[in-house]
């Protein structure tokens, strides 16, 4: 067989893993430079579950979406664009088509939490002439991350009047900034060493620093009086408002630029607010058409989706009956059922990408990489797939099929070796109504750390990707 032949042999059977800024023009890169100056001012101004929430309604209520909840009580007619948030920090939108219940909905589910710091309920006390406060980590971190380095703290406090604050301290550049100590290398030796990371780096003590200043000559505890004496005169606050706040510890660092070229973009929270803001652009630019579309923003993802504002929870449900009514159609129970198991889905999650550095912890042939465009996850869990949503041949191939229709760049990818790793997403939660699911979203390096590394290119593929799923009608 001569060389021609053969040649064309391997570009009809050999699959090809293009990078994406091979398949981009002059102009092409030119929108991926300016989408992801957006994006990078949405990680800035979303650095929590509730502050994203807040992002995502402003940016649907410029577009003329109304609040379903309000639109029902009016009892008014004939909308098509509406949204729903609850309890501040769960999101939905959709834009109507026809025959809800018949033909279900075109749904990109995406979550809008990210480990962080959590201050406990009484955090503050004093110790060797400091102040200090208790934190609590939230989900999946590696702890020594978060030492000696310059931290924001954003939250909610409820005070016993009910009345409502909202703090943001630490992100202006008058601000002060709280950290967290690490013991320096001369003294770390017999404590640290031949001992499990996880001994060494131990939640109970990643206290913040927060003051030194003392409040009086001789009281008892003045190093936290002083610090409680700041808080109540610049907020109103007192110690026992802390037992009613939700207040996060969250990297004070803006999402930056990444290499000579500015290829990448290196920010805290990229997961998941990546897929929660590509997926809220695509659906944002998508126009009214047959099949209703749907954006849902869950909480509580990197905990195992649990609460009331999680994955878990009864809320898409609650958007979907509403939806329906607001429809005309009939919201009995069948009809609600039909509806959520018509329906498709992309669960917007990000993959690892493969690091140069630890190769070895994933299985090159079907390891996701930075550059090559969005990645298609067809099963997650741990192990032997324990606790996965393994998405349908079927359904992968649909996807598989929009995406080469759009000249999306995709691959595909698993989360570390068999044995190595693995993890979940929202998949299985949505995919107990028998919808079809499929995993779909960026690879980061770093993913978990404070500052999560992303490929511009892939960010931008992402919202492509996404916005040619929302335009299939089938």
């Amino acid at each position: 067989m001569d060389k021609a032949r053969i040649k064309k042999i391997k570009e009809t059977l050999v699959k090809k893993r293009p990078l994406v800024i091979d398949k981009l023009s002059k102009e092409d890169k030119e929108q991926v430079f300016e989408f992801c100056e957006k994006y990078k001012s949405f990680l800035d101004q979303s650095k929590t579950e509730r502050e994203a929430a807040r992002q995502i309604i402003d940016a649907a209520k410029q577009k003329g979406f109304v609040d379903i909840d309000t639109a029902l009580a009016g009892k008014t007619k004939n909308i098509k664009k509406v949204y729903k948030i609850f309890q501040g920090r769960c999101v939905a939108l959709a834009i109507l088509g026809k025959k809800l219940s018949q033909r279900g909905a075109n749904i990109i589910a995406s979550h809008i939490d990210s480990p962080r710091l959590d201050l406990k309920q009484n955090p503050v006390y004093e110790d060797l002439s400091l102040g200090l406060m208790k934190t609590h980590y939230y989900g999946g971190i590696r702890k020594y991350h978060w030492l000696a380095m310059p931290l924001a703290l954003h939250g909610t406090i409820i005070k016993s009047n009910n009345e409502r604050i909202d703090i943001t301290i630490g992100e202006h550049p008058g601000d002060p900034v709280f950290t967290i100590t690490d013991l320096l290398p001369h003294l770390a030796g017999k404590i640290q060493s031949n001992k499990n990371i996880s001994e060494v780096f131990e939640g109970e003590k990643l206290n913040l620093i927060v003051g030194s200043i003392p409040l009086g000559d001789d009281e008892k505890d003045r190093f936290k009086l002083g610090v409680l004496n700041c808080l109540f005169d610049q907020y109103g606050i007192t110690e026992e408002d802390f037992v009613s706040a939700e207040i996060e510890a969250v990297p004070s660092e803006k999402a930056r630029d990444v290499g000579f070229d500015r290829s990448l973009i290196g920010a805290y929270g990229q997961d998941d607010r990546v897929c929660a803001f590509t997926s809220l652009e695509a659906f944002l630019d998508s126009e009214p058409s047959e099949k209703t579309i749907m954006a849902l923003f869950f909480d509580k993802e990197e905990i195992g989706s649990e609460g009331s504002s999680g994955a878990k929870s009864n809320f898409l449900e609650d958007f979907m009956s509403d939806l329906l009514l607001i429809s005309g159609e009939d919201t009995g129970n069948r009809s609600l059922r039909k509806a959520l198991i018509h329906s498709s889905c992309l669960s917007a999650d990000v993959n690892a990408a493969m690091d140069p550095d630890f190769k070895d912890v994933h299985e090159a042939m079907n390891a996701a990489k930075l550059g090559f465009g969005i990645c298609i996850t067809k099963f997650t869990g741990v192990g032997g797939k324990s606790g996965a949503s393994d998405a349908s041949s079927e359904f992968v191939g649909k996807i598989r099929q929009i995406f080469n229709h759009h000249h999306i760049v995709w691959q595909t990818g698993e989360l570390g070796k068999i044995d190595q790793g693995g993890g979940g997403t929202v998949a299985k939660f949505l995919a107990k109504f028998g919808m079809n699911v499929l995993d779909c979203g960026p690879a980061l390096l770093s993913m978990h750390s404070p500052f999560e590394i992303s490929s511009k290119a892939d960010v931008y593929m992402t919202y492509l990707g996404y916005k040619a799923f929302y335009k299939n009608n089938d």
